[in-house]
């Protein structure tokens, strides 16, 4: 009887310390939703003035919200109200309407004839002059507003109205408004390769994919009639389940998207499709410069390792190609940018030819002149504005700064000779620039996760001139119990790339004591999705810290398009596994320097391509990682999208000697084959009607852990599509780590042999 009581109160007291450990109200306190009312009206929206070098904006002090109006030129700023219960009664006086003087928001108000001593204000009927210097609100005579009649012409009509282009069933006719004839000039348009928005008789064909250059009509054409279809139950119909059916091209699938470009004269009455065709199953973009003579498409391969820029002559319809590139296994389809200049005559493309992506400039002929941007370690990015006078531009751009991390995007001015080149946000955090109107002045706003907003403006022909204007008040946010992640840099398992990411720690971290540690991950390739700016939204890491956890989000290689070549095709061929050994060498690398991560408790967690890492690793460690989360995952890419498999992991090219037809093939691994290897607690979530990752993947997956014996957990979304994050959704999380990482229990893994 002594023995059941002691393991009653041991028991009791177990639960007890539990408890405490799982502090839910310290989750709930630094969730995203809960602190985002301390930093709610501070975090600096700036807005440039309509044909000016001022600039507005508004932010919330302890004492109340005010607004500012800022001169670019030289950085100084002023209250637009000078008092606030003086802007109020006035304001109840004029309109009869009451405003909190402590929240008054200011929309819609205009300056006038450049005087920045006085806005304009329309209000309840009312139109208010505001004099900033007195502190006046004055009411003046409502001005009667002209409204400018367009006369907008459908893409239809050729400009002159000449001509309509019509469509009845999947083809097109033209109508000769002269003589009201009407001829039709398709004859190859079917179901799901149609040249018409709308399939019923004499209709105008509104579809924006086609369009009049003077006399000559384009279209664009893309072609799914090929490609096979998927279904997914809608579960939570109104009276009853109903099915979702859509086209999905899959890796290596014979029946995928096709292109065409058709061209008609109509002065001619002559039309064709034009010979733009190269690259078997290619893909085909259209430009949006568009001009009487010519406009311009890009064409790439299916295994997206090359792609031309090719103009059209729009006056006969012939195609010549003007730059071709090559890049070996895939292009970075995410940074790939061309911009056309001066009319076609010259263009700015992108390249990754030095193993960093560079900008080049070219001449009307597609001949070589130069490289326009600079720096061994340099990864540009956009293009945020070209200047052809001055023949100099502005980009954005990653790693040329030494000793910062390289995934801060940084602004830079270049002149296109190459010949110079200046950075025009220097600062160590991620940076957003927005230009004025006339393009000479520029705010520059920049942060970190560990540091808040910094709000700058600077001239672009003397970046010097750099002042900066206000900074982020967060000591509400830290008073309510916010503390920043700590940023890391590590080592990947190769102990010579740097990889960098956050670490969040319990705001009562207690270094005597071992905490369990909890990976977040998503390997990209095509983003890695860990925040660089500040920001509160970190998925929910914070607030899963406070329970009682370390959790960490580092970005592995082959994560991020952001790190030039080698890095970024680092997952290719190898499309399930590239991302496993960095990821736990990471975790093994923090618990030599952090005494308090428990290497025996290590748990992991990722949503979408976060997912499929998840199980890999469980999977493939199955002694290192002890308990996995995974949502909405694609565990078979071979049935996920056609583009992302076939890129990332590759594609094999087959020519028939004989034909001369090209047939394309892949064989991606999946973690269906290591179901047997689970020794740890999993859980598998799916939403029922994810069109981006449909849950077969995970069914698959349950249905392969099934055969192996394994016991796991699953819980499938009613209704979720691939966005499933919901308070429910993130408890779920929170609570499987709680129960089997925090104080971790025993139990079967082989549900049939019970060990």
């Amino acid at each position: 009887m002594r023995k059941l009581t002691f393991i009653l109160f041991s028991s009791i007291f177990s639960l007890s310390v539990f408890a405490q450990e799982a502090n839910w109200t310290q989750a709930e306190k630094c969730s995203a939703d809960s602190l985002e009312q301390y930093i709610k009206g501070r975090t600096l929206y700036p807005n440039w003035i309509k044909g000016s070098h001022y600039f507005s904006y508004d932010v919330k002090s302890q004492d109340g919200n005010h607004h500012y109006l800022v001169n670019a030129e030289n950085g100084k700023r002023k209250s637009m109200i000078k008092d606030n219960e003086q802007f109020v009664r006035q304001y109840a006086q004029i309109t009869g309407d009451t405003l909190d003087a402590k929240d008054i928001q200011l929309y819609g108000y205009q300056f006038k004839n450049n005087d920045f001593s006085r806005f304009y204000l329309d209000k309840k009927g009312k139109s208010m002059v505001y004099d900033m210097n007195t502190g006046k609100l004055s009411e003046i005579p409502v001005e009667k507003k002209v409204t400018d009649r367009l006369n907008l012409k459908q893409s239809c009509h050729s400009a002159d109205s000449l001509y309509s282009m019509l469509g009845s069933g999947y083809d097109l006719f033209v109508r000769d408004n002269r003589t009201g004839s009407v001829k039709r000039i398709t004859f190859d348009g079917k179901e799901d390769a149609s040249y018409t928005y709308r399939n019923s008789k004499d209709t105008v064909s509104t579809n924006s994919k086609g369009f009049w250059l003077g006399h000559r009509y384009i279209y664009m054409m893309q072609d799914m009639s090929e490609v096979k279809e998927i279904s997914l139950i809608h579960s939570l119909g109104n009276s009853r389940p109903t099915t979702n059916t859509f086209k999905m091209p899959m890796p290596g699938d014979a029946g995928v998207r096709q292109y065409r470009v058709f061209w008609y004269d109509a002065d001619r009455g002559q039309g064709k499709l034009l010979p733009v065709e190269k690259y078997p199953d290619q893909v085909v973009a259209m430009d949006y410069f568009r001009s009487l003579t010519a406009l311009y498409i890009t064409r790439r391969s299916r295994k997206a390792d090359k792609i031309d820029l090719c103009r059209i002559n729009v006056e006969d319809g012939t195609v010549t190609e003007l730059i071709s590139e090559e890049c070996v296994p895939h292009i970075n389809l995410t940074l790939f940018n061309y911009k056309i200049l001066e009319q076609g005559k010259y263009f700015i493309w992108w390249s990754e030819r030095t193993g960093k992506g560079n900008y080049y400039l070219y001449d009307h002929d597609g001949k070589l002149l130069n490289r326009i941007t600079k720096g061994e370690s340099l990864v540009a990015g956009n293009i945020v504005h070209v200047d052809t006078l001055k023949r100099e531009m502005i980009f954005s751009g990653y790693g040329n700064e030494e000793g910062i991390n390289p995934y801060y995007t940084f602004f830079y001015k270049a002149r296109l000779d190459g010949k110079k080149q200046v950075l025009l946000t220097p600062g160590n955090g991620n940076h957003e620039l927005t230009l004025s109107g006339d393009k000479k002045y520029a705010i520059d706003k920049y942060s970190r996760m560990d540091m808040f907003p910094v709000m700058n403006v600077l001239s672009i022909e003397n970046p010097g001139k750099n002042f900066k204007v206000d900074q982020m008040d967060g000591s509400n946010l830290r008073q309510a119990g916010w503390h920043p992640p700590t940023l890391l840099k590590v080592k990947a398992a190769d102990g010579q790339t740097d990889l960098y990411g956050l670490m969040y720690l319990p705001s009562h971290l207690d270094k005597s004591k071992k905490y369990p540690i909890i990976s977040n991950v998503y390997p990209g390739p095509q983003d890695d999705q860990i925040p660089q700016s500040f920001v509160l939204d970190d998925n929910g890491n914070q607030s899963l810290a406070e329970l009682g956890f370390i959790v960490i989000n580092v970005a592995p290689r082959g994560s991020s398009p952001l790190r030039g070549h080698d890095f970024y095709c680092f997952s290719y061929g190898n499309l399930r596994d590239y991302p496993l050994a960095d990821d736990k060498y990471v975790i093994e690398q923090l618990a030599k320097e952090y005494s308090y991560i428990d290497l025996d408790r290590v748990g992991i967690y990722g949503h979408s391509g976060g997912a499929f890492q998840t199980v890999a690793s469980i999977l493939t460690y199955p002694d290192f990682y002890k308990v996995a989360v995974a949502a909405s995952g694609n565990h078979d890419n071979n049935i996920y999208i056609q583009w992302w498999g076939e890129i990332f992991h590759g594609l094999n090219e087959k020519i028939d000697a004989k034909t001369g037809k090209t047939t394309f093939s892949v064989k991606i691994p999946t973690n269906m084959e290591l179901a047997g290897n689970l020794k740890g607690k999993l859980m598998l979530i799916t939403g029922d009607v994810d069109k981006n990752v449909p849950p077969s993947s995970t069914y698959r997956l349950a249905d392969a852990l099934i055969k192996a014996n394994k016991r796991f957990d699953m819980f499938i979304l009613p209704g979720k599509d691939h966005g499933v994050m919901s308070p429910y959704y993130q408890n779920l999380i929170r609570y499987y780590f709680v129960e089997n990482l925090l104080r971790p229990s025993q139990r079967h893994i082989n549900i049939i042999n019970h060990k």
